[in-house]
């Protein structure tokens, strides 16, 4: 069995660790819904490889562009929208292509 991107693995404690956040921290991330890990049946926060990335996304922008929370979830609720709006567009891209060829198969020999 091989472990996927967004699978839980990492417990709060060693997400602190490998980010160099303390604890409080991710909670805040969550309570404000910038990361939020699943849970184990028993209520442990559990986070994937996906998460620590984000995480460590919202730790650059911090440093970078001295972001706060605020304008923090503001970028990221943007980010979300222009990768679902691109996903879209390469949607209907597709078909687009779909139908052109599909028109070009069904026309008659003039």
């Amino acid at each position: 069995m091989t472990m996927g991107h967004n699978d839980p693995v990492f417990a709060i404690g060693i997400v602190a660790q490998m980010c160099g956040v303390h604890q409080q921290t991710l909670r805040n991330y969550e309570r404000w819904e910038l990361v939020i890990p699943q849970r184990s049946s028993g209520g442990t926060r559990l986070y994937s490889n996906r998460d620590v990335e984000l995480i460590q996304q919202i730790l650059r922008w911090k440093d970078e562009f001295g972001l706060n929370l605020a304008g923090i979830e503001v970028m990221s609720k943007l980010l979300n929208r222009i990768n679902r709006l691109e996903a879209h567009v390469e949607d209907l891209t597709v078909e687009i292509v779909r139908l052109r060829e599909g028109n070009t198969q069904t026309r008659l020999p003039g």
